[in-house]
């Protein structure tokens, strides 16, 4: 099982992911979150086929296509932690912690 933990930033919501593998192939993909649309984001994805998701263009994944539907937000960092874990519990990546630093001058 892959864990990641998400915090969004100046909204102040974690969401907590969870990915292990399923039948067939896919993984099941289990979100928590303080945050609404994330929530709702969660209700639609809960089992996905790793190497479809990954391989495909950014905003052709499942991943995006719901984060466009719920999230108001396009600079929201919580669908690419999503990508990550999927990515990780497939073995397609190994687990690396991401890291944006924002600074404003």
């Amino acid at each position: 099982m892959t864990k990641c933990k998400i915090v969004a930033g100046i909204c102040g919501f974690v969401t907590k992911v969870e990915v292990a593998p399923s039948a067939g192939g896919k993984v099941s993909v289990k979100i928590k979150s303080g945050c609404p649309d994330v929530t709702k984001l969660s209700e639609e994805l809960s089992e996905i086929t790793p190497y479809e998701e990954i391989f495909k263009k950014i905003c052709q994944t499942k991943t995006y296509e719901l984060a466009t539907k719920y999230l108001p937000h396009s600079a929201c960092t919580v669908p690419s932690g999503i990508l990550k874990a999927i990515e990780i519990e497939a073995g397609l990546a190994l687990p690396k912690n991401v890291t944006i630093e924002l600074e404003k001058e």
